[in-house]
């Protein structure tokens, strides 16, 4: 598919893209001064990109090259009216960063998660992320303190939450 020159893109990836996705994972992680183990986050990360029935993976591609991925996996909760998903994890590479590509990828997934009928997208966001994508406050629909340094945010991807926002 042909794309207008920097114009933001979501391309679904597979096993075959493991290589531009695991090195971005291991950074990711060193960020957030996570400690990992790289063959268990391969065998994990092989797992996601083999099986769409636990969640999805995402390169974000500009003029043909990735800049970042997203990566989502699915729950269920009556509130929301069946599969909602969390964005466990999403990295955009320094070089594209200040340029909005955060926000836009978040915006481009609506409509992939509606296609696998989510109808909720959970972030966990600690408040010390500044450069963490703002969400417009009338796309939130619940923010709970699950953990002290990571308050989750749901929003709808598919229409209003069969629940009251808290």
């Amino acid at each position: 598919m042909c794309h207008p020159p920097g114009v933001l893109h979501l391309r679904s990836a597979g096993l075959r893209d493991i290589a531009e996705i695991l090195p971005r994972t291991l950074a990711l992680n060193s960020h957030e001064g996570i400690a990992v183990d790289p063959p268990a986050l391969t065998a994990a990360l092989e797992r996601l990109l083999g099986d769409p029935a636990i969640g999805g993976v995402w390169l974000i591609e500009r003029d043909g090259a990735a800049i970042g991925y997203a990566i989502v996996t699915y729950g269920y909760d009556l509130e929301f009216g069946g599969r909602d998903a969390f964005l466990t994890e999403l990295w955009i590479d320094r070089e594209a960063r200040d340029s909005g590509a955060g926000g836009a990828a978040l915006a481009l997934l609506d409509p992939e998660l509606r296609t696998r009928g989510v109808h909720a997208l959970h972030l966990q966001v600690r408040p010390d992320q500044p450069r963490a994508p703002a969400l417009p406050a009338r796309r939130l629909h619940r923010v709970a303190a699950d953990h002290d340094d990571a308050p989750a945010v749901a929003r709808s991807v598919a229409g209003p939450p069969t629940g009251r926002p808290r």
